[in-house]
C-alpha cells in the first residue's frame, strides 16, 4: 500500500493498526529487500518495510526512546536526539589533536549480523513492557522478501531501513563496544556513528593492543572488524615528525589529514583536520552529472536555482562546517557546468564556453543570492 492509499482511508487505517497492536495480534508483513550500490563497489542490502509497519515501529520507538537514552554513552553520537554528525566530526577533530594515533574501525555487515539472542537480552533489561519485547522480537523474525517473491526467515540481524533499527543497533552496541570500551580501556576516548568508530590512542602499541583485543570482542557478540576498512592511522603535523604508511582516515564523509591552516596571528602552519572527503566529493560531482544540465536549455537560471538550491545547500550545509575552502573546487565545478548550459541556451554563447563563464560571473558578481554557493564563494565564479 502506498502512503498515498493509506492516507485516503487514514482514520480508518490507524484504527485498525491500533487495535491489532493493543489486542497483541498484530504480525509484522515481510520487509521488501532493496539492494543500493555502496560507494566501494560493493552493495548495501536495505529491508523497507511496509506503510503500517512504519508507523507501528514509529509508535513504539516513541515510547521507548525517552527511557532509553539516558542509559546511552554520551560519545554515542548516531540517531540520537540532540546528537549530531557534526558534533561527532567535531569531538574527533580536537582529540586528534591530543593524541597522536586513532584506530579507524568498521564492522562488517553490522545490521546484517546482529545476534538475535543477545539483541532481546538487552531489550528486555531497559523495558518491563511486554508488548515493546514482544513486538521487537517479531519485527527481528519478520520475513524477508525479495522483489522476485522469494521469501527468508532471518537468523540474525535487522533490516536496514527499518524505523526501529538505529535504536537496535545503538543499544547493541552499547553493550558491544560502548560499556566494554569504558570496562576494558577506559583512558581511551572515542566517538561512534552507529556503527563507525574512532579510537584515540596515545602510541602505535597502545592501537595494535586495542585492535587485538577488539577483534577478540566482535567475535564475542558475532560480529567482525572489516579487515581492509579497520586501520591504524598516525595523525601527522607539524609537530609530530614520525614516519607511517597511513596518515589520514575518512569518518561521516569528512578525511581527516595534515592541511595547511592560518592560526589566529596570519601564520601559516600544518593542523591535522578534516575537510569533504574524496569519496564524498566524487559523489557529489556524480549527482551534478546526473542533472545533466547542458541538456534543460528550456530552463531559465533561475528555473535551474529553484531546482536544485536546496540540495547544493545542504552540501555546503554539511561539508563546509570544516575547512570548507575544500568544496571550492567541487561548486566551481558545477559553474563550469552552469557555463555549459548557457552555450547551449543563448546563441550568442554558442562554441564561447570562456565567455559563457565570464556572463556567469557577471551575473552571480550582482545576484550572490541566486545559487547557494555563489554567496559562499562571494561571486567569483569560474575564478
Amino acid at each position: 500500500m502506498t502512503i498515498e492509499a493509506f492516507e485516503s482511508e487514514l482514520k480508518g487505517n490507524l484504527y485498525k493498526l491500533w487495535n491489532r497492536l493493543a489486542s497483541g495480534s498484530y504480525m509484522p508483513p515481510a520487509v521488501l529487500r532493496v539492494e543500493i550500490p555502496k560507494g566501494d563497489g560493493g552493495i548495501r542490502p536495505l529491508g523497507i518495510p511496509t506503510v503500517a509497519d512504519r508507523i507501528a515501529q514509529m509508535v513504539t520507538k516513541q515510547h521507548w526512546e525517552p527511557a532509553l537514552e539516558k542509559h546511552f554513552h554520551r560519545d554515542s553520537y548516531g540517531y540520537r536526539p540532540g546528537k549530531s554528525a557534526h558534533d561527532a566530526v567535531g569531538v574527533v577533530r580536537k582529540r586528534c589533536w591530543r593524541s597522536d594515533w586513532v584506530l579507524d574501525l568498521d564492522i562488517k555487515g553490522f545490521f546484517d549480523n546482529i545476534s538475535h539472542e543477545l539483541m532481546l537480552k538487552a531489550v528486555a533489561k531497559h523495558t518491563e513492557d511486554k508488548w515493546v519485547i514482544l513486538y521487537i522480537e517479531r519485527w527481528l523474525k519478520a520475513p524477508i522478501e525479495t522483489r522476485e517473491g522469494t521469501r527468508t526467515l532471518p537468523e540474525k540481524g535487522t533490516p536496514q531501513g527499518g524505523v526501529i533499527s538505529p535504536l537496535l543497533a545503538n543499544l547493541f552496541l552499547h553493550y558491544a563496544f560502548d560499556k566494554w570500551m569504558e570496562r576494558e580501556f577506559p583512558g581511551i576516548p572515542f566517538a561512534r556513528y552507529a556503527d563507525d568508530a574512532v579510537c584515540h590512542c596515545k602510541s602505535e602499541a597502545q592501537s595494535e593492543m586495542l585492535k587485538r583485543a577488539l577483534i577478540d570482542r566482535m567475535k564475542e557478540v558475532g560480529l567482525e572488524l572489516h579487515p581492509e576498512k579497520t586501520k591504524i592511522v598516525y595523525c601527522k603535523d607539524d609537530d609530530r615528525k614520525q614516519t607511517y604508511p597511513r596518515t589520514c582516515f575518512d569518518f561521516l564523509g569528512y578525511q581527516y589529514r595534515a592541511r595547511r591552516s592560518k592560526n589566529r596571528y596570519g601564520k601559516y602552519f600544518i593542523n591535522f583536520t578534516p575537510a569533504i572527503s574524496n569519496k564524498a566529493g566524487k559523489a557529489i560531482r556524480q549527482e551534478i552529472r546526473r542533472w545533466k544540465l547542458h541538456l534543460r536549455s528550456d530552463k531559465s537560471l533561475e528555473d535551474l536555482a529553484w531546482m536544485f538550491n536546496a540540495k547544493i545547500r545542504g552540501w555546503i550545509n554539511y561539508y563546509g562546517r570544516y575547512y570548507k575552502s575544500a568544496l571550492y573546487p567541487i561548486l566551481r565545478n558545477l559553474d563550469r557546468r552552469l557555463a555549459q548550459w548557457a552555450t547551449r541556451k543563448y546563441k550568442r554563447l554558442r562554441g564561447h564556453r570562456r565567455r559563457a563563464a565570464q556572463w556567469l560571473a557577471r551575473i552571480a558578481g550582482k545576484q550572490k543570492w541566486l545559487f547557494a554557493h555563489w554567496k559562499l564563494m562571494g561571486g567569483t565564479v569560474g575564478r
